[in-house]
């Protein structure tokens, strides 16, 4: 399977990227758990049908030391014992924002309250702006079509 087109080799949409990566790495430093940002960043690749961030992100999270269980459950989070509260408020703030087209009234008052309980302004802050990216990137590489499967840790710095 081919991709689309190489979005790198654009000169208009390469320097997109760019600056979407750019905004992932100022997310990263933030103060919100590396471990809830993977988690965040997987629930959204599955929901969108990213095969390409499903498994980046799956990869990674291994790389950083996370269990193959809690990353085998996130799809089924709601059922699952491995997460912690502030973890499942984040995965529901996710999945909430990721479908936001589902929903007419967008994010529910009450899932917003749930987060709000477990991260600080600034974690509120970043948790949104990682559901943002990682659905800005699903969404290109669903259209691009970009093969999964390949990718290893740390490839792209």
């Amino acid at each position: 399977m081919e991709a689309r087109l190489n979005p790198f080799a654009s000169p208009v949409l390469g320097k997109a990227v760019k600056h979407i990566v750019a905004a992932g790495k100022a997310l990263g430093e933030s103060t919100l758990p590396l471990p809830t940002q993977e988690l965040v960043k997987l629930r959204a690749s599955q929901i969108n049908g990213c095969g390409f961030c499903t498994d980046m992100h799956f990869k990674d999270a291994v790389h950083a030391g996370e269990s193959a269980e809690r990353l085998n459950l996130v799809a089924a989070w709601r059922e699952a014992t491995v997460f912690s509260e502030a973890e499942r408020a984040a995965l529901e703030l996710t999945e909430e924002a990721t479908r936001v087209a589902d929903a007419a009234g967008g994010v529910p008052d009450e899932v917003w309250a749930n987060a709000a309980k477990h991260y600080d302004e600034e974690q509120l802050a970043a948790l949104v702006g990682v559901i943002a990216v990682i659905n800005t990137f699903n969404r290109v590489n669903v259209m691009l079509k970009m093969p999964a499967g390949d990718y290893q840790p740390g490839q792209f710095g």
